[in-house]
């Protein structure tokens, strides 16, 4: 069974949230960079940075940054700068930039560590901070969100779904709970 928690209003206003907190924390927008992790990451990322570019008039930078390449569940995979070039797209140097990485679900902890991995592999930024639209626990790792839209506790057989309009013709944040 499928359970909605939040609809494109909810999803909506935590990102109008994050985004002020974003320009709260960093004391404005300078030097201030986002990237979205592939996929829905990306929509988040393209999302707050227009929302705050309607709150302060700065046009912030976007990237997107594929972690594949940097999972710790690939054993097949050697890193190259070409293919680290060929999958993550940024017009713009991280090297003393405060980045925010920007995500859907934070969970383990292990995609935020290959998103890390991936960014000082471009260049040594000054600082680097998570948001993420969904914290459901269940760490893995010391890894934390310094921007969460909505916590959300859940249980192991449990699985939360974003939905965004670009990929999915809706906006939604959904519950399933899984056969055991």
């Amino acid at each position: 069974m499928i359970k909605e928690l939040f609809d494109k209003i909810a999803i909506k206003r935590a990102l109008t949230r994050i985004s002020y907190e974003i320009i709260e924390k960093n004391k404005g927008t300078e030097n201030l960079v986002l990237f979205g992790i592939k996929t829905r990451g990306v929509y988040l990322a393209k999302r707050i940075a227009k929302r705050i570019e309607e709150l302060e008039g700065v046009k912030i930078p976007v990237g997107v940054l594929d972690i594949t390449l940097y999972r710790d569940d690939r054993q097949d995979v050697s890193l190259s700068n070409e293919a680290v070039v060929n999958s993550t797209e940024c017009n713009t140097d991280v090297n003393k930039k405060n980045v925010i990485l920007i995500d859907d679900v934070l969970y383990t902890g292990r995609t935020i560590r290959a998103a890390m991995d991936a960014l000082i592999h471009m260049g040594r930024p000054n600082s680097i901070s998570l948001a993420v639209l969904v914290d459901r626990g269940h760490r893995e790792l010391p890894i934390r969100a310094d921007y969460v839209g909505k916590n959300i506790p859940t249980a192991l057989n449990e699985k939360v779904s974003v939905n965004v309009e670009e990929i999915d013709n809706k906006d939604s944040i959904e519950l399933e709970k899984l056969e055991s």
